[in-house]
């Protein structure tokens, strides 16, 4: 029996979890047997007394995420074991031996089995995010586990989760390393160089996420003047580089993003005057292109993080996918992205069907992009597939 609380469903709603969900919804439980705080790990059981899961509770309309459907004991060996088996994972797909490429995501929350947690690896630094209570209370063994799994090739640990947890959670998280010290460093993708700061930058401190699409804009890029809006650390510029581009513009709303796209430009392409990088609001800039531009990259951030933002989210994509289809040269090509989990891909595609209408030009689908490798998608959970992209030829 476990030491655990004990989570009962109501009759009925245990269907889910036996298919694997691992996702609790407040109004599936019946009851709660023993004290639960919030972060609390607990039991869950049917209501005819059937062992179901193991997981972290939450306050909220998830109320339990489960990190494993097997009654453990979620010590340092079982957490270690979560961690090779997502490190085994990277290395079948290539991603721990790739020549010119030493950055990636090694842990992506309920895709690796540990809902609430992400981990980018930058060049020997580990950087977590805990998006739960449950996952930053267990931090200090998850760096033990970390260090354990990782040997030699771990040189730090940095918790990046003072903006993560859920705001009502009644904690006070501070960012700092839980190993060792490397302040921003460098790391490479595909022979292109960047400079990562996780101490101030976003996310983790650069999105691992649109590597294999970073390599596909790359062989678009040839002869085109490039457009990269919401552009935070250049990436989609220098992949438009490398691949020819005839000149390449770079727009982001902070000051410190331009700043450091500018550092990693020079980096790549020292004196290259091909590029140059702005300042300024993505619509403001995006009023009068005058067909300025053949290839333009729209890669803003989440518009939508709740589902009662999703009608709004909706409309940003629809205001900002049309004023490019109606800027873009005759012949251009169009990446176009979301990262809002709520957002579906149906969402997605019919707001820039809408945007397209509004052009009023005949635009093509070229290809429909998603996420990595390194930042799978459990199948038994499909809200994990966060990123959808179009890519579009635009006449």
């Amino acid at each position: 029996m476990s030491k655990f609380s004990k989570v009962v469903l109501k009759k009925g709603k245990e269907e889910s979890i036996r298919r694997f969900h691992p996702w609790i919804f407040s109004g599936a439980i019946d009851r709660i047997e023993g004290p639960v705080e919030e972060g609390d790990i607990v039991t869950v059981y049917a209501s005819d007394d059937r062992f179901l899961g193991i997981g972290h509770s939450a306050i909220g309309s998830i109320a339990v995420r489960l990190f494993s459907f097997q009654d453990i004991e979620p010590d340092l060996k079982f957490w270690c074991s979560k961690f090779q088996s997502a490190l085994d994972l990277r290395q079948r797909i290539g991603l721990i031996t790739r020549k010119k490429t030493n950055v990636f995501r090694l842990i992506h929350g309920e895709g690796d089995g540990m809902p609430g947690l992400i981990v980018d690896f930058y060049n020997g630094t580990a950087v977590i995010q805990a998006h739960t209570v449950g996952m930053w209370i267990i931090r200090d063994l998850l760096a033990e586990a970390l260090k354990s799994v990782l040997g030699v090739r771990l040189k730090a640990i940095y918790d990046k989760s003072a903006k993560t947890l859920p705001f009502k959670a009644a904690v006070e998280p501070k960012d700092g390393y839980l190993f060792g010290k490397q302040g921003k460093t460098e790391v490479m993708e595909d022979g292109n160089r960047f400079i990562v700061d996780w101490e101030e930058g976003q996310k983790t401190g650069f999105f691992v996420d649109q590597r294999e699409n970073r390599k596909l804009l790359s062989e678009y890029a040839a002869g085109k003047d490039v457009l990269n809006m919401f552009c935070y650390t250049g990436g989609f510029s220098f992949s438009a580089m490398q691949g020819g581009a005839n000149l390449v513009h770079s727009v982001d709303s902070s000051a410190k993003a331009i700043e450091l796209t500018n550092k990693n430009v020079e980096l790549n392409f020292p004196g290259d005057k091909r590029h140059e990088a702005f300042a300024a609001d993505a619509f403001d800039f995006m009023k009068d292109m005058n067909n300025k531009y053949d290839l333009i990259i729209l890669d803003p951030p989440a518009f939508a993080k709740h589902k009662n933002a999703l009608g709004q989210a909706l409309q940003g994509y629809k205001r900002l996918n049309s004023r490019a289809l109606q800027q873009i040269r005759p012949g251009g090509i169009l990446f176009t992205f979301s990262c809002s989990q709520v957002v579906s891909k149906t969402n997605f595609r019919e707001a820039i069907f809408s945007a397209a209408a509004i052009s009023k030009r005949n635009i093509r689908i070229l290809h429909q992009l998603s996420q990595p490798g390194d930042h799978p998608i459990n199948i038994y959970h499909p809200e994990g597939e966060y990123l959808k992209g179009l890519v579009v030829y635009v006449e």
